[in-house]
């Protein structure tokens, strides 16, 4: 069944099904004949031929390092929320932490399948800056802070100096920290930053080197930890740039003997599930992660509208959410 048939039997030109079908200009009962005819036959129009006609596909490519993680799944939420209410789809495309494949997913994408792009980014290699002024479609990072491009972004220096602020206020003098791979501007980056800029100011100027970089896994956690303790010696604070970081860190120093917070304080980050069921459970910080999907949507629902509009750059809050690995009471 085409355009043509369904006019004829809603007693309508097939112009006028044209314009029900893309939201034009129609009165109250034509609308209703084509309602009827359309409901009654089952009548889909071809998604080929919309796209060529409106040069739309009303869907947005997700690109994203893991699908597994808490805070990716929920940012992914957000996006959905929004995209959803506006009759969009998002085809997701996860690149298991592998840069050459958010490359190749970039390029892919801009060959005009999607009508726009969000990167859950990790890093920006200079293939991936040219990738991202060559593209024909928007794009809109999320999770990482780039100035001069649309981006939704959290304060990783300002929530892991004020965490580390948090354990040195009790009495924390010999700390350490695991993060991730420098080339993470965020989560690799800034989160160590920050760390080492708290312990100098705090006159703990030897802790700035108590560093150690782990893969985003609890195993890796694990191995990070017994690092740290035989390479500096006892610590009294171990902070971790995830919460699956510090579960790993944690399953090491209850193999050892060492309790928490009884000999050491342990945090974390990202307010997962997995930190809230542990014993004890781990101090971490709380991102907006679904509001940062929502707002990353929003910026890139206002590019396909007015691509002309500046780039945004939103930074998002945080909150420290003390627990039993801190010495809190739950």
């Amino acid at each position: 069944m085409n355009i043509s048939e369904v006019a004829k039997l809603a007693g309508v030109s097939p112009s006028a099904v044209s314009r029900y079908l893309n939201n034009g200009y129609l009165s109250e009962e034509k609308k209703a004949s084509i309602r009827r005819v359309i409901e009654e036959t089952g009548y889909r129009p071809l998604v080929q031929a919309q796209i060529l006609r409106t040069r739309k596909t009303k869907t947005v490519g997700v690109i994203l390092p893991k699908i597994d993680s808490f805070a990716i799944s929920s940012v992914v939420a957000g996006i959905d929320s929004v995209l959803e209410a506006k009759g969009f789809q998002i085809l997701l495309a996860d690149t298991h932490n592998d840069p050459e494949k958010e490359l190749g997913y970039l390029d892919t994408f801009d060959d005009q399948r999607v009508d726009g792009v969000i990167l859950i980014a990790t890093v920006f290699t200079p293939r991936h800056m040219a990738a991202l002024k060559n593209s024909k479609i928007p794009v809109v990072i999320a999770g990482q802070h780039l100035p001069g491009f649309p981006c939704v972004y959290h304060n990783d220096y300002q929530s892991f100096y004020d965490m580390t602020g948090l354990v040195i206020q009790k009495g924390c003098r010999r700390l350490g920290y695991i993060g991730a791979l420098p080339q993470d501007k965020a989560v690799g980056q800034e989160r160590r930053r920050a760390y080492q800029d708290a312990v100098q100011e705090a006159g703990l100027e030897e802790q700035a080197g108590h560093t150690a970089v782990a893969a985003f896994t609890m195993d890796s956690g694990r191995e990070k930890a017994g690092e740290l303790l035989e390479r500096c010696g006892p610590l009294d604070a171990l902070i971790c740039a995830t919460d699956t970081l510090a579960v790993g860190a944690l399953q090491y120093l209850r193999g050892q003997g060492i309790s928490v917070p009884g000999r050491m304080l342990l945090t974390g980050h990202g307010a997962s599930e997995i930190g809230e069921v542990t014993t004890p459970s781990i101090t971490t910080i709380r991102y907006f992660y679904e509001e940062s999907g929502a707002n990353a949507a929003v910026l890139l629902l206002e590019l396909l509208e007015k691509p002309d509009t500046p780039a945004k750059e939103v930074k998002l809050g945080y909150t420290i959410v003390e627990r039993q690995s801190t010495g809190m009471s739950d």
